[in-house]
């Protein structure tokens, strides 16, 4: 059995390996005099200052991810990738009060309720002791009685004073003095009705609360565990596992704030803080309330940490529910990115990624672009450009690495997964250009919820 750091060290050696790879088969790092003289003319004779200037302006484009390609690069190699089990640094019984809150519209009851058994199982297993289980929920579920489980039905004619909806309106809900059974020196950790606990990230959360220096944090969520519903979007949602590991971790762990904002589910913060910043941010913080609500915290002062272990969720079951989730999130960083009441200071890093993703189709023009009319560039350009592409294309395979056990799956399959997850990349790339263009000149709030609950087989 290889030790973490063995495994740290032979995922950085492949990191580097296909960066290098890449940046040699594009031509990034030219090895030849004759690449290097390959587009050797003038191109604003060629193709005339306006075309010209029009190429050079979307070659610059593919730019704008830059920041973020560096932090996934430097969170993925500065912190060990593979540690090990958890530990926890303090006694369960020590630990401040605990409420694991799971917001729910009420559309899946049964997969509410399994879940719930089985974090409460997994909690208790675990040893924790100070914590409830607290659902809210548009409609009502019937969840079963228990000192441990809090069932909060928001009622349809509650409304916050600046008018969020959505999910902003039942986690507000839940903070109004009548309604809060919490002190300001507890702690939430927000779930989505899918997500399930794991002993490490329970673990996890209770080193981060009992080390108490920062009000909020977050952890990696995984997509392939237990049974996969579509394989396309599991492994597709594989680069979403390394940003996790990658840019999540390297800006809450080294910078200690959200910088490039952060999910809406495996998120732990401390209520008086939660109170302070409050869900009630109008429809700009309603479609992605969580990215709202991470730059409202940053402008306030509030610190972040990673916190340790994983957390288990499943990818959209449809390609449908795939483009819609990404339609939204992008729409819904939109309004946070345009809102008046985030400082441009604040959210100047998440405006670069935001713009980075709305300019994807012009950026993606390149590929053909290129080949049909070449420009010649610098050697720093070209470098850097490949760098990004090489890096991004590592986030699929390190995704799968961490996702998929070698042990459960085995070599052959467990190859497949990584051969499967690159396929998936112009898949990728055209979807996320459909859901950008849509996400453009589509109704901005409008907020979808993906399926979530796989339907068992009926036996004629």
């Amino acid at each position: 059995m290889l030790s973490s750091w063995t495994k740290h060290f032979l995922h950085c050696t492949l990191l580097v390996f296909v960066i290098s790879i890449f940046e040699i088969w594009s031509g990034g790092v030219k090895l030849s005099a004759d690449v290097q003289n390959t587009y050797n003319f003038n191109p604003w004779e060629r193709y005339g200052f306006i075309w010209c200037f029009m190429l050079y302006l979307l070659r610059c484009l593919t730019f704008l991810p830059l920041p973020q390609v560096l932090l996934n690069f430097g969170g993925l190699t500065l912190y060990n990738a593979f540690q090990d089990k958890v530990v926890l640094k303090g006694s369960p019984l020590l630990a401040p009060f605990i409420c694991i809150r799971i917001v729910t519209r009420g559309d899946y009851p049964q997969l509410v309720k399994a879940n719930v058994a089985r974090n409460m199982a997994r909690c208790l297993e675990t040893g924790l002791e100070n914590f409830i289980i607290e659902v809210v929920t548009d409609k009502s579920i019937g969840l079963p009685v228990h000192r441990r489980i809090r069932e909060v039905v928001v009622p349809k004619s509650y409304k916050t004073k600046t008018g969020a909806l959505f999910k902003s309106r039942a986690l507000q809900f839940c903070l109004e003095d009548n309604v809060n059974i919490l002190a300001d020196c507890d702690w939430v950790v927000h779930l989505d009705e899918e997500t399930l606990l794991t002993e490490n990230s329970i673990r996890g959360v209770l080193n981060f609360v009992l080390d108490g220096k920062h009000q909020f944090g977050q952890g990696l969520i995984t997509y392939a565990n237990e049974e996969v519903v579509n394989w396309f979007t599991t492994l597709a949602d594989s680069f979403r596992v390394a940003d996790d590991m990658g840019k999540l971790r390297i800006q809450l762990s080294m910078f200690h704030k959200p910088l490039l904002s952060w999910k809406g589910s495996y998120v732990v913060t401390q209520l008086g803080a939660e109170r302070h910043i409050s869900f009630d941010n109008g429809l700009d913080g309603s479609i992605a309330e969580d990215c709202f609500f991470a730059m409202r915290a940053a402008k306030e002062g509030y610190t972040f940490n990673f916190v340790e272990g994983e957390m288990w969720e499943k990818s959209p079951f449809s390609l449908w529910d795939f483009i819609q989730q990404r339609k939204r999130w992008l729409q819904g960083i939109l309004l946070v990115v345009h809102s008046a009441a985030i400082p441009s200071k604040t959210k100047i890093w998440l405006a670069l990624s935001c713009y980075s993703w709305v300019t994807l189709p012009l950026s993606t023009s390149n590929l053909v672009l290129a080949r049909y009319f070449p420009i010649p560039c610098p050697a720093i350009m070209d470098f850097v450009c490949a760098f990004i592409a090489g890096v991004n294309i590592y986030m699929y395979i390190f995704g799968v690495v961490k996702s998929f056990s070698l042990y459960r799956f085995g070599v052959l399959k467990f190859t497949l997964c990584i051969i499967g997850a690159l396929c998936t990349i112009p898949f990728n790339v055209i979807i996320e250009n459909v859901a950008v263009i849509w996400g453009l000149f589509g109704n901005k709030y409008k907020f979808y919820v993906v399926h979530k609950e796989i339907k068992p087989l009926v036996t004629v």
